[in-house]
This record gives structure tokens, sequence and C-alpha cells, in this order.
């Protein structure tokens, strides 16, 4: 495959998870974050399962590899899905296009945690985050300097959206990638499922109320735009990769804009430049420019 091509089934794939954030914005009308991530990351398991049975056959009898996968898909699996509920709670106060931008930080906030692991990041990726938190001030903080309920979510939420992305580096080295996600979208499911029946009232009816929603962040955002992640990355230089997918929050504040009537005034959409900035900027490798 070429690498044009790649790129564009990595665009298709920020656009889907950038329309994601409109129907979880739908679905919070409906349901509570809990049902709304156990019915998704169960639907998001099934339709993996046909990508994942060739590498399960390939490793047929191999005791070990499959502690790992079970392993790796525990802890992908637990903060995948403290990520999602809590992202959940957050755009259903702060909404959709507000959602994709702060949920975006963890692409900044990733070199930072790797410093626990000896990793230092350079002087750009501090500039980036010092404006990223300056964008975050226009975007999210009141006049009197408050932080609203739901965004204190999406900022949290981004934090453990940076520690899933930690989990799968240290755990998916060795493991089929479209297993280990059908495997953390299954845990995570099961555990999202335990919280929807201590916290939440589950009613079958309020979850065929928001079927469509639920299925496409399921099916889709869930299922679908992990395989084409998997596919476009092969073929691509991982900088090139990520800035592709890091468009999802541009996708989020269009569909909301269009889909749901959104707006933001001018102070936000200042907020939103500056984040999308230090978001691209902190993914552009010098070397690439200089070809």
């Amino acid at each position: 495959m070429k690498e044009r091509n790649a790129g564009l089934l990595l665009l298709l794939t920020s656009l889907i998870w950038g329309l994601s954030f409109v129907a979880q914005s739908v679905s919070a009308e409906s349901i509570g974050p809990f049902t709304f991530n156990a019915v998704r990351l169960i639907i998001g398991a099934i339709v993996l399962i046909p990508f994942a049975i060739p590498g399960i056959r390939r490793h047929r009898g191999d005791r070990e590899y499959f502690r790992k996968a079970l392993k790796g898909g525990a802890i992908c699996g637990l903060c995948l899905s403290a990520a999602a509920v809590t992202q959940q709670a957050g755009i259903a106060v702060s909404g959709a296009g507000k959602g994709g931008f702060i949920t975006s930080l963890y692409i900044i906030i990733v070199p930072i945690i790797s410093m626990v692991f000896g990793m230092r990041p350079g002087l750009r990726t501090w500039l980036c985050a010092a404006a990223a938190l300056v964008g975050m001030y226009f975007l999210t903080l009141s006049e009197g300097l408050s932080l609203s309920a739901g965004d204190g979510l999406l900022i949290a939420c981004a934090f453990l959206f940076a520690l899933h992305i930690m989990a799968i580096d240290r755990t998916g080295k060795d493991v089929d990638g479209i297993l280990l996600s059908m495997l953390q979208f299954l845990i995570g499911g099961i555990l999202s499922s335990i919280g929807m029946f201590l916290f939440e009232e589950p009613a079958v009816s309020s979850i065929m109320e928001a079927w469509l929603p639920v299925f496409y962040a399921g099916a889709f955002s869930c299922g679908i735009a992990y395989t084409l992640q998997v596919v476009g990355q092969k073929y691509m230089n991982p900088d090139h990769a990520v800035l592709i997918l890091s468009l999802e929050s541009v996708w989020a504040a269009i569909g909301g804009a269009l889909i749901l009537g959104e707006r933001m005034n001018g102070k936000e959409l200042f907020g939103c430049l500056l984040v999308f900035g230090a978001v691209i900027i902190s993914q552009i490798n010098p070397k690439t420019l200089r070809k």
C-alpha cells in the first residue's frame, strides 16, 4: 500500500473518532457513562473477534503468549474503562467540541509521563505543553477563574488516556495488536458493567433509545477505526500517523457545530487554536521538514 493511501485510511480513522464525540454527547441525554461504555466496549470487542481469530490460531497452544495477552488486556482495559467513563461524563456537561480538544492533550501528556520511565522530553515538548496550558485557560476557565465540572473531568480523562497509551506501549510489544484491543474492549466493558449496576439504573428502553450513537461508538469508533489505524500505520511514518490522527479534535468541533449546533465564543476558539497548534507542533519531526 502506498503511503498516500495509508494516510487516507488514518484520515478516515480520525474522522470516525472525531464524530464519536457527537455520538457520545447525544447518548449522554439518555444513558449514564457506565452504561454507555459497557455496551459500547462490548460491541467493539465483538466486532474485532473475526480479525483476532487468525492471530489466536497462529499461537494456539502457546500459554505464555496468551498469559501476556490477557495481562496486557486487563491493564489496558482498566485504563481504557476509567478514561472512557470519565470522558463520557465530561462530554455530557461540556459538549462534543470541547471534549475533542481537551482530550487531545493526551498527545502532549504522554511524553511528560514518559519521564517516569527515564525518557527526557526536549525543549519543544515543554514549549508545546506551556502553549497548551495557555490554550486550556482560554478554553475552559470562566471569567471568575473557575473550572466547570465537565472540563475538569475531560482534563482528568486526557491524563487517563495518556496512561492508557503508556500501558499499551509497555504491554503490547509481544502481543498481536488486534487481539490486545479485543481483550481490552472486553475487559473494559465488563468493568464498566460493574459500575453500571453499582452506580446507575440501566434500562433496556433507555439503551434502545440511544442505540444508534451507541452502536456507532462501539462498532465504528472502537472496532472499525482501530482496525483502520492498525493497517494504516504499517505503511506510514509514525510521526506523520499521529499527526493525522490528532485531527480527531477538529472533526469533533466540526461535528459538534454542524450536528448538535454547539457554538464557541471567541475566547474558546482561540483556546482551541492554541491547543491544536501545540498538539500539531509537538508531533512534527524536524528531520522531515528538511527532506
